[in-house]
């Protein structure tokens, strides 16, 4: 199959393309010089040239660097402004330093960082937790990653099981337990998983999204503790869940004494609750990292009465000493005051019914530019959330969505995406609306692709 035939390439002209993309690269080298210095100095000092390697997945010739962000926007160190659809692929979901937050934390700094003790704003953002994920026992972290890990310790220890349940193709963060993946229907260990010197599965399993045979006969051995994971999968591409499966997938979990953790990291872009609220899927625990503190590092974890009462007991009887679980930074003062800001005056009903109806406006912008091109490719929508991809209907597995996954197609678009004035995710193609995108940014955004897609398309 030669580059021009790949499935996802489906009414391209690829050589146009490389052109293009040719054309597009010595672009951003002119009109970036200072990010350009300043790449060659960081190449000194930091590995690959970055604060973490994945700021080179942008698609750019070199690390974009910036000076500024504010709202719905990103201004690089050349001067440029860009507007942001990435928002820090959800860190900043409400928008670049929200204004309550920046003051929060203004405060907090004069007032101490971190104490490794309690604070009034801990029990505000417990209560905040509560009535809005309906779990009544919350617990902190400093990303989801480390949220998910204590989650996966403390379930483990409440009910003496020691495997996990994770859909394929699933990203949790950076938790090692679920780097397991099927390859031709068979449970392998990610192979770009560095570092890694135990067995993943003696502890993971693995089975497809949308498969509830799989599910069943995955957990009827009882000795799964928890099924991981996010009400829709979006880091591989938007993966939704067929009609049903959610409603007898928990049956199904609870008739083998499972318990279920939903991952509303990415999916609280649906609403005030998540994607589990809004769709009636009732979790053991919920965990929410990024954007729960306006983009101050931080993360949350939440049990039910009964799951707590469990854990309190294995760490009662556990022997003293470290249980594994948190770090001395773990509920900070800083990021206390962020979570209490964030809860109770950014991650409002108003700024999600704004957040919503941009949104459907963007989705309905990108099927109408997408169609007018005559490319086969589908946009889904979760919330605030939206993606295009590149195949007809949306995939319904995991190993479905990584097919039509194309980085170099991705990384050609995005280049000419932000050399016209726009940034979206670097990972696939989302974008996420804040409450100060506008619809004049999601104008601009549609124009741009259609610009792009002109330049990259057959034609008559």
């Amino acid at each position: 199959m030669t580059q021009e035939q790949r499935p996802t390439r489906t009414g391209l002209d690829w050589p146009r393309a490389q052109t293009f993309l040719a054309q597009e690269r010595a672009r951003f080298h002119e009109a970036h010089p200072r990010s350009a210095a300043l790449a060659a100095r960081a190449r000194d000092h930091l590995l690959f040239g970055v604060p973490l390697h994945w700021m080179n997945d942008w698609g750019t010739p070199f690390a974009l660097h910036v000076d500024h962000a504010s709202g719905a926007q990103v201004i690089d160190v050349d001067g440029h402004t860009l507007v942001d659809f990435c928002l820090g692929d959800t860190g900043a979901m409400f928008g670049h330093s929200p204004t309550p937050v920046a003051e929060a934390v203004a405060r907090q700094a004069t007032r101490g960082f971190t104490t490794m003790l309690a604070t009034e704003d801990a029990a505000v953002v417990g209560e905040q937790l509560a009535q809005r994920f309906g779990l009544p026992v919350w617990q902190f972290a400093m990303s989801a990653t480390d949220a998910n890990r204590y989650i996966v310790r403390w379930l483990r220890a409440a009910t003496g099981r020691k495997k996990i349940l994770v859909f394929n193709g699933c990203y949790h963060g950076t938790i090692e337990d679920v780097f397991v993946d099927l390859v031709d229907g068979r449970p392998v260990q990610r192979e770009s998983l560095l570092g890694q010197v135990h067995n993943l599965l003696d502890a993971t399993v693995v089975v497809e999204f949308n498969d509830l045979a799989a599910l069943d006969a995955t957990l009827a051995g009882g000795d799964v503790a928890c099924v991981l994971a996010e009400p829709v999968m979006t880091n591989i591409g938007m993966v939704l869940p067929e009609p049903g499966f959610w409603a007898e997938a928990q049956k199904i979990i609870r008739r083998h004494g499972t318990l279920l953790v939903m991952d509303e990291t990415h999916t609280i872009s649906t609403g005030p609750g998540g994607y589990a609220h809004a769709h009636g899927i009732a979790a053991d625990a919920l965990v929410l990292g990024k954007p729960v503190g306006g983009g101050v590092p931080c993360a949350v974890y939440g049990m039910s009465a009964e799951l707590a009462a469990r854990a309190e007991k294995a760490k009662r009887e556990a022997p003293p000493g470290h249980s594994g679980i948190g770090t001395t930074l773990t509920g900070n003062m800083l990021a206390m005051a962020a979570m209490r800001a964030a809860l109770t005056e950014v991650m409002t009903p108003a700024a999600y019914e704004h957040m919503l109806a941009l949104a459907q406006r963007l989705a309905a912008g990108l099927r109408e530019v997408i169609a007018r091109h005559g490319l086969p490719w589908c946009v889904t929508q979760v919330g605030a959330r939206t993606e295009f991809q590149f195949c007809p209907a949306p995939p319904k597995t995991g190993s479905e969505a990584d097919r039509i996954l194309d980085g170099e197609l991705e990384h050609l678009i995005h280049l000419g995406l932000l050399n016209r004035g726009v940034m979206i995710t670097p990972f696939h193609n989302m974008m996420l609306v804040c409450p100060q995108t506008s619809d004049e940014h999601v104008a601009q955004l549609i124009g741009a692709l259609d610009e792009v897609l002109t330049q990259i398309t057959q034609k008559a």
